[in-house]
């Protein structure tokens, strides 16, 4: 079934082509020490005599990369409207590296039961222990109230048992992003099948470009195309299935699909020295004209579509990855999601709800998220009627969204954080070429049955 991610792609697709009053409490009332009609003064209410009360609000964010100066522009210009709308109420922004919020600090506090107030937080495996361990605020109300609930294109990835834990503030899709001039200088077409895109890949190492740019030093940058390889070899519901014990990693399909990343591997199809480059070179290669290809987010459209792309503005296209003939997949699904979102501490008292209230009617509204789409070319999380000014890539993107046959969540929103980082080790050491599909597949299964044991 498709997701509603496919059919909101579709609905922006077409759309392209056309472009408290509050009330006051009168006492008046006769003087009978006057005998006559005297109006008074209007009386004070309760709630307009009290000063505002002073409410801080810790708010930590990821957006400290160059690439991410748009996108935090957006949030402090809401922060500052929300701040100058409600006096007494302040926001501390805390910016911080997006893999150590992830990994390290986050954990850390949601242990400790001491999270920020407002945090940047990922839907799926993430968000089920937080909400397990009591540390997240149960949004249902909040936007019932606020009357958004049903203006958001997916919630999918921050519900949890009919309840809302999160709110996404942008969405993604996955595939690749490629140099188009490299393409019609060497007469290629985008590949539609895994055979077609082995046969581009050596034309493109022929001709001295390398064909998939990659940073692995990271490893979930690898875990990306590699996922969507997974899924042609298995389908989603076998990935599913993984945390339930139903499947194993070492089932045949599963060491099919290690095998197919391992022949790009071996065929040296990507970066030399790979796993010493961290995540911003990745694009870099692109960019710079060293890599013909690469795989990755649309998170990264913003970069191939700005200043920085210099003579390639305009020439970055976006194409689906190939099916693998015989794969259990879906051939012609994409990996598109709405995972990237902010959550809020159950810490919270009854003030800073309120001031929660305030941030959220302003930072999730539909002008907000036209700018995103607009100015930082992140993907709506939320139903747009307007989307005049979308660049060429944006459309690109659109449309291969449009087309996609069914839509599914990445790996590590569906497997436990520990299994995903044993996945992250095994593609770094076949990337290195110092193991085997067999050898980390078993690997891998192993911290499966763990996880799986302690749920």
């Amino acid at each position: 079934m498709k997701k509603s991610y496919i059919a909101i792609a579709t609905t922006l697709v077409s759309m392209m082509l056309v472009i408290s009053a509050c009330g006051s409490n009168n006492n008046g009332g006769t003087n009978a020490n006057q005998g006559t009609d005297a109006t008074k003064e209007p009386a004070a209410t309760a709630e307009a005599t009290q000063a505002p009360k002073d409410v801080t609000l810790s708010l930590r964010h990821t957006q400290i990369k160059e690439t991410s100066k748009t996108r935090l522009a957006i949030l402090e210009d809401v922060v500052k409207q929300t701040q100058d709308a409600n006096p007494g109420l302040t926001f501390k922004l805390e910016g911080i590296d997006e893999i150590v919020n992830r990994d390290q600090k986050l954990k850390a506090e949601m242990t400790a039961g001491n999270p920020p107030d407002i945090f940047e937080v990922f839907g799926g495996a993430d968000l089920n222990l937080y909400v397990k361990a009591g540390r997240m605020l149960d949004l249902t109300p909040i936007i019932e109230e606020l009357g958004i609930k049903d203006k958001f294109a997916s919630l999918d990835e921050f519900t949890i048992d009919g309840k809302v834990y999160g709110l996404p503030f942008g969405g993604y899709s996955e595939a690749i992003f490629y140099n188009k001039k490299i393409f019609t200088e060497l007469n290629l077409k985008t590949p539609t099948t895994w055979e077609e895109l082995l046969t581009v890949a050596d034309a493109i190492k022929a001709a001295g470009y390398t064909p998939f740019g990659l940073a692995a030093k990271d490893g979930w940058v690898n875990g990306m195309m590699w996922n969507t390889v997974m899924e042609r070899n298995v389908g989603i519901d076998a990935i599913n299935k993984l945390v339930t014990g139903e499947a194993k990693w070492t089932d045949e399909n599963f060491v099919k699909g290690f095998a197919s990343y391992a022949e790009i591997v071996n065929k040296d199809y990507f970066t030399k020295g790979a796993l010493g480059l961290a995540y911003a070179d990745q694009g870099a290669q692109l960019l710079s004209g060293k890599a013909a290809m690469v795989f990755t987010g649309t998170w990264d459209a913003n970069r191939f579509s700005g200043e920085e792309a210099g003579d390639l503005k305009g020439q970055i296209g976006y194409f689906p990855f190939p099916s693998i003939t015989g794969g259990a997949g879906d051939q012609t699904s994409i990996n598109a999601s709405y995972s990237n979102g902010f959550g809020f501490s159950a810490n919270l008292d009854a003030d800073k709800i309120e001031a929660v209230k305030k941030f959220i009617a302003n930072f999730y509204t539909e002008e907000v998220q036209k700018r995103t789409l607009v100015e930082d070319k992140l993907l709506p999380s939320m139903k747009l009627s307007d989307l005049s000014g979308v660049d060429p890539l944006t459309t690109e993107i659109l449309t291969v969204m449009a087309n996609a046959s069914s839509s599914w969540k990445a790996y590590d929103a569906i497997v436990q954080p520990a299994v995903g980082a044993e996945v992250n080790v095994g593609l770094q050491e076949l990337i290195g070429k110092v193991s085997t599909p067999e050898k980390v597949a078993a690997k891998i299964q192993a911290a499966q049955e763990k996880a799986n044991a302690a749920q």
